[in-house]
């Protein structure tokens, strides 16, 4: 088969950054959870009509017969504080696995050892040497594996405790830079999702953190359908679009893992598509685009760079032919489910390919995430955000909730 992609990034329309700026001021951030999650204001965006509700009517604004797919990725202790002899702290941020085992969930059941890329707090006082935490009869070690990378080798006792269990003991939970005060115990449950399982992620998947089991219930009662996926959020999605044209803006790469039942539930007639959150958007659109990867060569690894949507130069398969891609190679190699990468990055011209309406928080000015917003909703997203400044909503990770539907 005739390549389907070239190196077209060089030929994506600029985008300025400029024009993906708000006012946001500080007090509108929130700096802390409300007492109940699913109380948190809903904005309903719809067709270019903009209504203002709770969350807790989401299931009733939701398309008819809808499926959402939730990322069940967990929130580990990816801060860790140590203090040198001296008294001088050192802090150290988990970013990603770097070996032995370089997927999420093999890392986090490693025992004794580890290698992580990380980012370090005071990097100029921590030049070479070993570092300790001691918690109780459980000991954590620190050492540079290499300065130059950013990697370093965990090491601890017991041995037999995995590194899930040891961070979570020695670290804290890690707040987004924008909360600007130190973690305390609400936080343990509240930057959590109710129903997270797998551990990996270093920020919350924050569209979900409005959810109760009793929200979720009401969902399937109402004949939606609940799916989930998994993507390891990285500290990533914090950093800052610097360049002028956002287009060249370099974007991170995440471990994601989907599921056979993702693809059928997909495939098993046509229903709306929704993302709760933009990572789950992005896991699904990446679906996609692994699938059109499989038109061009069965034995493609899954990995989904981020100019990859952009470079198509010929007819592309239409949504059930990639999706049925990816289920034929699950179903060959008899896996229930297929662990990849993605980089995708979902910015305005970009045409979704699965995803037909998002639920999400309102996000920071000139971010990636406003970016994928406006790639869904267009030029809407001006009105969305000043109905919600207008509306006295609560902005960023703890703060309130909208449904999109464009």
């Amino acid at each position: 088969m005739a390549p389907l992609f070239l190196n077209m990034a060089s030929e994506i329309p600029p985008i300025n950054i400029r024009d993906y700026q708000y006012e946001l001021p500080q007090h509108r951030i929130a700096d802390f959870p409300l007492e109940n999650r699913d109380r948190s204001k809903l904005l309903v965006y719809r067709n270019g009509e903009v209504r203002h509700g709770s969350f807790i009517q989401l299931p009733d604004n939701l398309p008819d017969k809808s499926i959402l797919f939730f990322n069940n990725t967990k929130v580990i202790h990816a801060r860790i504080l140590f203090r040198k002899e001296t008294g001088a702290g050192i802090e150290i941020f988990l970013l990603h696995p770097a070996g032995p085992h370089e997927h999420m969930e093999a890392s986090m059941k490693a025992t004794g050892q580890a290698v992580w890329l990380c980012t370090v707090g005071n990097m100029k006082r921590w030049l070479e040497g070993g570092l300790t935490k001691n918690m109780g009869d459980v000991s954590l070690k620190v050492e540079w594996k290499d300065r130059k990378l950013g990697t370093i080798t965990f090491s601890w006792t017991p041995a037999a405790l995995s590194f899930e269990q040891v961070v979570n003991l020695a670290g804290e939970v890690p707040l987004p830079p924008y909360i600007k005060r130190e973690a305390d115990a609400t936080d343990e449950d509240r930057y959590q999702t109710v129903y997270s399982r797998y551990a990996g992620a270093v920020a919350a998947p924050t569209a979900g953190l409005h959810f109760t089991p009793d929200t979720m219930d009401r969902i399937e009662k109402l004949g939606h359908s609940i799916d989930y996926v998994t993507l390891h959020v990285s500290a990533g999605t914090f950093l800052p679009v610097k360049a002028e044209n956002a287009a060249d803006h370099l974007m991170h790469e995440e471990e994601i893992i989907i599921y056979k039942s993702n693809i059928i539930n997909m495939l098993h007639g046509i229903r709306p598509v929704v993302a709760v959150g933009t990572t789950a958007l992005r896991t699904l659109e990446s679906i996609y685009w692994y699938g059109v990867l499989l038109h061009q060569n069965p034995d493609a690894p899954f990995v989904i760079s981020q100019y990859l949507p952009y470079q198509s130069d010929g007819p592309l398969p239409s949504r059930e032919e990639s999706l049925q891609k990816v289920l034929d190679r699950m179903t060959a190699e008899g896996k229930e489910s297929l662990t990849g990468s993605t980089s995708i990055f979902v910015m305005p011209g970009y045409r979704m390919k699965i995803v037909n309406g998002l639920i999400t928080n309102f996000h920071q000015p000139g971010s990636t995430l406003l970016l994928l917003v406006s790639a869904l909703i267009g030029s809407g997203w001006k009105r969305v955000y000043q109905e919600a400044l207008d509306n006295g909503y609560r902005f960023l990770s703890y703060g309130d909730s909208s449904l999109l539907l464009p």
